[in-house]
């Protein structure tokens, strides 16, 4: 897997502004702060094959990949590579990196809590709400946190977690249709 700074995909697009960037975040995390000229597919909604297949990439040339840190862009590069494109590069750091870096960004009207955050919340909630149960009704309830404890450790040993793929396609974290 390659990957690429910021600052150096900057420089690229500077000299090509037609690169293929693809932005893998939710659409309301795209709409509130984006790189100009990435495209916003969602990692649950990437379909890689018919990207490849509908000429939809540009035949042997990199598409570069982001997303807010970095985590959710390599598990599009491996979706990528699985299709058989080799030429997927991540962009370290992501759009936090980007920001970071003072590059040109696109900014929208929406606030959102970045996905990562929501987990955590979520996931801390399912917890704590298990234990106070378990501690007030009935012990039975410890069972909930230790369930999403155990979620945690395999989306953590497997980088794929369910919990973030199901609050993604949360209401709160889709468009409004118009």
């Amino acid at each position: 897997m390659s990957t690429i700074s910021p600052s150096d995909l900057k420089r690229l697009l500077d000299e090509n502004p037609s690169l293929a960037i693809i932005d893998v975040r939710t659409p309301l995390e795209f709409d509130e702060v984006h790189v100009p000229q990435a495209r916003n597919l969602p990692l649950g909604e990437l379909a890689p094959k018919r990207l490849v297949d509908n000429g939809e990439l540009p035949g042997n040339s990199p598409v570069y990949i982001l997303c807010q840190s970095g985590v959710r862009a390599q598990k599009a590069a491996d979706q990528f590579a699985a299709a058989g494109y080799e030429n997927a590069v991540v962009v370290t750091g992501g759009t936090q990196a980007w920001v970071a870096a003072s590059l040109p960004v696109m900014r929208g009207e929406s606030k959102v809590i970045p996905l990562e955050r929501q987990v955590r919340i979520g996931a801390g909630s399912l917890v704590l709400i298990g234990v106070l149960l378990g501690w007030f009704v009935h012990r039975y309830f410890f069972g909930l946190a230790a369930f999403v404890g155990a979620g945690l450790v395999f989306a953590g040993i497997s980088g794929w977690c369910g919990m973030g793929l199901l609050i993604a396609k949360a209401p709160w974290n889709q468009r409004a249709r118009s």
